[in-house]
């Protein structure tokens, strides 16, 4: 019987891993994590926590502009100080998490994983054999190839911004775009958006979308459509972006916001035999590739799933279980919310709007205005819509709002979406009143 290091080695130390690795290791299991950055991944360093704590007085400053004639006075954002706070809020995160892992056994090995057959990756000059390896590397910013690429910059140079520049050209409409662009007009910034296409997040209800496009072009923020960004050059201290059709605008700071790519390149994929695409690791229902012995987990996988994080923890913990022999059945993915953190929010769940009006036979459609529901006025909301789909037998399915409380609206609604409760279940549950859980479960 042949004898590895580890039961499973990870590479990557990401959500995709750790939310895993630690129960394993406290199951008894041998555990090996190999990364080459910081403990932790994308999210908690240069990602989702990060990004949240930036977004909070942004959110602050908007919700004081409702109630600007109950709480009076100015309201700017130092974005000196903001970024201050957020690196005392995250910073002390791949400590903790490698603290976690340490506890529980696991073995964090620092440097760059490279997988030389189907047992064994090279890292740090030594080979690590594993009886499972799970490729969980994730994405990276993409980078435009063209010239002058290299005076753009990327979401994490956005985040560790320390002085907000005068004016700041964003290309690309996706989450990273709209939410940075949300950030720095907020911070004072004069903001432009340069989309390729006419459409802004367009996995979303774009009547939604124009809502927020709308407010964000009422408070200054410029949306060029329909132009693709050829070059980038440099004037003295300030940057020209010429785009097709003649367009040119100068500016002080650009970020590149065209999307997210894997991290497989350095893996040595294709010398193992490992399928994969430009969007990513191919696995089957188990996660696994076509290499039997190796998975992948979270945002590096070719899926139709959204990338994001609550998914890849989910994808984590289903490994767990499986390599732990608490389960043999494929994973069965529950319904996966997601947000753009804008202001105002957009979230949604379960079935789309899109779907429901393609399938009228089944489906049924219901729409409010977020601002006449009373709660709502508490705050003083002056904007904002969300529709229920339910289907035929009056069972909610899918919800999508624009408000500023969006993330919780749909995030009180979820659990109905995904055990779909009945008229029974929701007449069960007693909700903390007032709040908004029990605002948005008056309209089911």
């Amino acid at each position: 019987m042949t004898t590895y290091d580890y039961d499973v080695l990870y590479i990557g130390s990401g959500h995709g891993t750790f939310d895993g690795a630690i129960p394993l290791g406290a199951k008894g299991f041998k555990v090996g994590v190999i990364e080459q950055d910081l403990i932790g991944g994308t999210c908690p360093n240069r990602g989702c926590n990060a990004k949240i704590v930036l977004d909070s007085p942004v959110a602050l400053k908007r919700h004081l502009a409702d109630v600007h004639h109950i709480v009076t006075g100015e309201t700017t954002i130092d974005w000196a100080a903001n970024q201050a706070h957020k690196r005392a809020v995250i910073s002390g995160l791949p400590a903790f998490i490698q603290g976690l892992l340490d506890e529980h056994s696991v073995d964090v090995i620092f440097g760059q994983g490279q997988l030389l057959d189907a047992h064994t990756v090279l890292v740090a000059g030594q080979n690590k054999t594993a009886d499972k390896i799970v490729i969980a590397t994730g994405l990276r910013p993409n980078r435009l190839a063209i010239p002058g690429s290299e005076f753009a910059h990327d979401s994490e140079d956005f985040m560790n911004l320390t002085v907000m520049p005068k004016r700041l050209t964003i290309i690309g409409a996706g989450y990273i775009g709209m939410e940075f662009a949300t950030m720095a007009n907020a911070a004072g910034a004069k903001v432009t958006v340069v989309m390729r296409g006419s459409q802004a997040l367009r996995a979303y209800h774009q009547p939604f979308v124009a809502q927020i496009m709308a407010d964000l072009t009422k408070r200054g923020v410029t949306f060029v459509t329909d132009t693709a960004v050829i070059a980038i050059t440099q004037q003295r201290e300030h940057f020209i972006v010429h785009g097709d059709e003649g367009f040119e605008m100068q500016t002080d700071w650009i970020l590149d916001a065209t999307g997210r790519v894997p991290n497989i390149e350095s893996l040595n994929l294709a010398k193992v035999g490992v399928k994969y695409t430009p969007k990513g690791i191919v696995v089957d229902q188990y996660l696994r590739t076509n290499v039997p012995s190796i998975y992948a987990a979270g945002d590096v996988i070719d899926k139709t799933q959204p990338r994001l994080t609550p998914t890849a923890i989910f994808e984590s913990k289903y490994l767990m279980h499986l390599f732990a022999g608490e389960t043999s059945a494929p994973i069965d993915y529950p319904v996966v919310p997601s947000v753009v953190f804008t202001s105002p929010r957009l979230a949604q769940a379960g079935v789309t709007v899109a779907e429901a009006e393609a399938h009228p036979d089944q489906y049924v459609i219901e729409k409010h205005h977020v601002p006449d529901d009373w709660y709502r006025q508490v705050e003083q909301e002056t904007m904002g819509d969300n529709v229920l789909i339910f289907d035929q037998k009056h069972t909610l399915v899918g919800a999508t709002e624009v408000s500023h409380r969006a993330d919780d609206v749909i995030n009180a609604l979820l659990p109905a979406i995904t055990f779909q409760y009945g008229a029974e279940e929701i007449e069960r549950l007693i909700h903390v009143f007032p709040s908004i859980a029990a605002s948005a479960w008056d309209q089911l």
